[in-house]
């Protein structure tokens, strides 16, 4: 009989969707994917030769649980120059990915019993994440910019309350929350002594003028309650590669630490020093990287709001746009009907060939996800695709 665990769990629609894309592809199935969570860049080559040297140095054994000393330093260094932030090498969890970050994180300060404030629309692994443990998961929606509502975030605090999880720049809505909205939620993290779980993953892929701002920067009570997740996957284009890591306080560390120490142990060793070149001489590289994708977030919002029938808001971070398909609820061509998001995505891969993912599955059912980690040129085509498919259902 299978565990409670698995009977409880939710299947991940943003790998389902990649599965279904992979294997339309193997068929020979001309599919644009927009549902890709993952730059469409490579790794830039000075990472990938900075491993291939660790690799032929012999680098290859167990290290440290935690990771090389040499990349904690290099993070705690990261942490102070962009938010401001001082850490020690012994707060620093180097893991297989912001996700098991996350996962400790979660495992580190979650009972069975406990509840865990998520924003929504939110990713689709933090409510199972905190499911796995026990936890019960209390989903809060956002305003309709997708800024945090924090009204209703101090509204679903009680004493069963042991974290929030936030996301900033946001996946899967693209939100960039403020500093002043971050420093009230820190204000009721802090009244309320419940802990704060901030994902900042997407921290480099910012837009127009807006700022990434860290809320474990806010006082030391900020910090106290805070575990800072990040890694590696989007800002250094390295996401196959599997390493993330979290800054948390002391103890907190520790109980990290013990975890990941009875899970996978250390990350990958000779990713991890290509992980500090990244962190040395990658700056230059996002630069370009950013401006590109602004380059298409704009594009492709210009051509979402242009379609009768979507809304959209024009946020300013990760690579993702949310825009509102419900006007396109119940219709339909060829003796089908949309009835939801996940119809909605159905009828564009089926009619369009292209791949977004139905908001639904991220708590935002009036919603699909695109994501522009495609090329221009497919960007353009997927979007005359998309248009003319919805032309067809305008006219039923």
């Amino acid at each position: 009989m299978l565990s409670n665990i698995v009977k409880n769990i939710t299947p991940s629609a943003t790998q389902d969707m990649e599965v279904t894309v992979a294997d339309m592809l193997a068929e020979g199935i001309d599919v644009i994917g927009f549902n890709a969570g993952e730059p469409d860049m490579g790794t830039p080559d000075f990472i990938s030769e900075a491993c291939k040297k660790a690799i032929d140095e012999g680098r290859t054994k167990y290290v440290n649980t935690v990771g090389i000393f040499e990349l904690r330093e290099a993070i705690c260094r990261k942490l102070k120059r962009d938010n401001g932030l001082e850490y020690d090498p012994a707060q620093i969890c180097v893991s297989t990915g912001a996700k098991q970050a996350v996962n400790n994180a979660v495992k580190a300060v979650v009972n069975p019993g406990d509840e865990v404030i998520i924003p929504s629309p939110c990713w689709v692994s933090y409510e199972e994440m905190v499911k796995m443990v026990g936890g019960i998961p209390v989903t809060v929606p956002t305003l309709n910019d997708f800024q945090l509502d924090v009204d209703a975030i101090e509204k679903a605090v009680n004493d069963k309350t042991a974290a929030i999880i936030i996301n900033t720049p946001n996946n899967p809505t693209g939100a960039v929350y403020t500093e002043e909205i971050l420093r009230k939620l820190a204000d009721i993290a802090i009244k309320n002594d419940f802990y704060i779980i901030t994902d900042e993953i997407y921290e480099k892929l910012i837009y127009s003028e807006k700022k990434h701002f860290s809320i474990a920067s806010i006082s030391k009570e900020a910090y106290d309650r805070t575990i800072v997740i990040n890694g590696f996957s989007k800002a250094y284009r390295m996401t196959g590669w599997r390493v993330g890591y979290t800054a948390a306080p002391k103890e907190i560390a520790d109980g990290i630490a013990s975890i990941q120490g009875h899970t996978t142990s250390n990350s990958t060793t000779f990713v991890q020093y290509a992980a500090v070149e990244a962190l040395r001489y990658g700056n230059d590289d996002i630069s370009k990287m950013v401006r590109e994708f602004e380059r298409r977030k704009n594009y492709i919002y210009s051509r979402l709001v242009k379609i009768d029938g979507i809304t959209c808001s024009n946020v300013d971070g990760a690579f993702y746009l949310m825009p509102n398909i419900s006007a396109f609820f119940e219709r339909g061509t060829n003796g089908k009907r949309i009835k939801d998001s996940y119809d909605f995505c159905n009828y564009i891969l089926e009619e369009a060939r292209v791949a977004v993912l139905p908001g639904a599955a991220f708590r935002a059912p009036d919603c699909v996800r695109i994501a522009y980690t495609n090329s221009f040129e497919k960007i353009k085509e997927g979007m005359d695709r998309i248009e003319r498919a919805l032309i067809t259902l305008n006219k039923e």
